[in-house]
């Protein structure tokens, strides 16, 4: 089984690059794992709709082109479905009894995700109704990944 994540932005601080490498050696051991960031656009907090707009187009356009074909698509989203981690395996598990050895997870930057990507993606997940930066995101969804294919393979993990 092949995941990759496509992440807008860059990992800054080291205690959450140490997470991120830790959850890659522990899933080295069930998936191949491909982490994939491309640069985040600048914005300002006062930004027109406009200006937002056209950022999440920017940075829409270069997810689209990261999206390796032959995989399973799913934007995290805050209005996607929500999973507790048992749905989620067996979410995985599904995917991959379709015939599908490849899933890619799509984190968004600060201001989300572009509707196509939305609109054309194979599923959409939510972890929460919460917002959380890009950067921890890509943390707690590595944990949960790691935590569904212990559950796939009968091996115990932390209720």
């Amino acid at each position: 089984m092949k995941i990759t994540i496509i992440a807008v932005g860059k990992i800054k601080e080291k205690f959450f690059r140490d997470a991120v490498a830790e959850y890659e050696k522990r899933l080295s051991k069930y998936c191949r794992l491909h982490i994939i960031e491309t640069a985040d656009e600048k914005t300002t907090e006062q930004a027109s709709e406009a200006v937002n707009r056209q950022i999440l187009v920017k940075e829409g356009e270069r997810i689209i082109n990261l999206i390796p074909k032959d995989s399973f698509v799913i934007p995290l989203v805050i209005e996607g479905k929500k999973y507790n981690s048992l749905e989620f395996a067996d979410m995985i598990s599904r995917i991959t009894l379709k015939g599908n050895s490849h899933i890619t997870f799509i984190i968004g930057g600060s201001l989300g995700i572009w509707e196509e990507i939305k609109k054309n993606g194979d599923a959409a997940i939510s972890f929460s109704d919460m917002t959380f930066p890009h950067q921890l995101m890509r943390v707690i969804l590595l944990e949960q990944i790691y935590r569904a294919f212990r559950i796939i393979n009968n091996e115990p993990y932390h209720k």
